[in-house]
Order: structure tokens, then sequence, then C-alpha cells
């Protein structure tokens, strides 16, 4: 029965992975998406060439990363 669940979760982990690299790789083909997933606001360019997964603006990673510090 354990065995099931694990196998369940490594390919929902994998899935995963693979939309994260298809969504990096349309995002240097310059067909990602440019809007922040928190905000909605447009991902300045400089951000999405520094760090072409980014799917968040500066201030909603941030606000992101803290809450998910608190486990919140």
């Amino acid at each position: 029965m354990d065995e099931k669940y694990f196998e369940q979760a490594s390919r929902l982990e994998q899935s995963q992975r693979d939309a994260r690299l298809r969504d990096v790789q349309a995002r240097l083909a310059g067909k990602g998406q440019a809007d922040c997933a928190g905000c909605g606001e447009a991902i300045p360019s400089a951000r999405r060439l520094a760090v072409p997964s980014a799917i968040r603006c500066v201030s909603c990673e941030q606000n992101f990363e803290f809450k998910k510090g608190l486990g919140l």
C-alpha cells in the first residue's frame, strides 16, 4: 500500500518537474508567462532574464518565501 502512494507521489513530482521545465524553455524562447503568479503584474524583464524560471515578481517572491518559512 505504501508503495502505491510512493509511486503516485513520484509520478506527480515528475509531472510537476516536467511542466516547470517546459515553462522555463518557453520563457527562454520568449514565449513564457510574463505576469506574476502572485499579483498579476508584469514580471520585470531584468528579473526574467536573471531568473528565467521566476513565476513571481521580487515582492511576491519575498512574501511567498516568508510565508513558506513560517509554514503558512
